[in-house]
């Protein structure tokens, strides 16, 4: 399986707005209801594979992903970089046209917006130092665990008996502290696993990749439910609906044609665990903000 040379992980943060596509899209996107006529505006942060902006580009997994989507509706792409948070509140005031990088579905952020059917799904992937393994949660207890501020996996780590939890303002200082064993796990996005060992072998940081937790588990701890693959989504201001459905269903035309397939291999990834559903993944979204007889895109 080849990879694409990833970007390094380290980035300065800064403002940024750029357009890619072509003028012809502003016409036909104009009805769908972005924030400027003709324009898809998206909010990311510097995340590496997922989301790259460089030479007046936006890349990476979640960005090409959206520059076809963008174009197969014929709207120009604009981007703006900031932190996390950042981003999920400028989709929630509208000042965005939507979020993305890896951003995953929760019913808690669908309150204050609107979500896409899943790009692709996210296994539970664990960053350690050296020979270190971790498969199971109960193997969790009683370690120092690391994740991104804003993360669904702070409160999954709560959860986890005796855990101490460390929160980072990004990816690189959860990878930073594992390297001097400051935290025993990092809890990432798995191509940002890939990424550190692909880019950085050096470092010697490894991925593993966690058994999903069982019913019984998630029901004594709810939280836990973050610890199974979760659905990544395109976030979108409340309000967006026509737009939301459009980028749905190009979404799930890329399934169908095999688009998706090739650009996820293109990044390391492994399609049968990332263009798949879990089992029982369906049905947190059903009668929540899908039809009670929806089912998720899948390869």
């Amino acid at each position: 399986m080849s990879f694409r040379v990833f970007p390094r992980l380290i980035v300065v943060v800064a403002l940024a707005v750029t357009g890619c596509g072509s003028g012809a899209g502003q016409v036909a996107g104009a009805g769908l209801g972005t924030v400027h006529p003709g324009t898809l505006t998206v909010a990311i942060q510097p995340y590496a594979p997922y989301t790259t902006y460089e030479g007046d580009r936006l890349t990476g997994l979640d960005g090409d992903i959206v520059n076809a989507v963008a174009r197969k509706l014929g709207l120009t792409v604009r981007t703006k970089v900031m932190d996390f948070p950042g981003m999920l509140a400028a989709a929630q005031s509208g000042r965005v046209d939507v979020t993305l990088g890896g951003v995953a579905w929760t019913e808690e952020r669908g309150q204050s917006g609107i979500f896409t059917d899943p790009p692709y799904y996210s296994p539970p992937a664990l960053a350690v130092h050296g020979d270190k393994s971790f498969q199971t949660v109960e193997q969790l207890e009683n370690k120092r665990l690391g994740t991104v501020d804003g993360y669904v996996w702070v409160d999954s780590i709560k959860a986890v008996r005796g855990a101490k939890l460390s929160v980072f303002p990004d990816s690189s200082s959860v990878v930073e502290d594992l390297k001097t064993d400051r935290i025993d796990v990092g809890i990432l996005d798995p191509l940002i696993i890939l990424a550190v060992e692909h880019d950085f072998p050096g470092t010697d940081i490894r991925t593993r990749y966690l058994d999903p937790p069982t019913e019984q588990q998630v029901a004594q701890h709810p939280a836990f439910m973050h610890f199974r693959p979760y659905m990544t989504s395109f976030y979108l201001p409340r309000g967006s609906e026509k737009l939301e459905r459009a980028m749905s269903a190009e979404i799930r035309g890329m399934y169908a044609s095999g688009e998706l397939t090739k650009i996820i291999e293109s990044y390391g990834g492994d399609p049968e665990k990332f263009l798949k559903p879990a089992p029982g993944l369906a049905a947190t979204r059903r009668g929540v903000d899908r039809p009670a007889d929806w089912t998720p895109p899948s390869i």
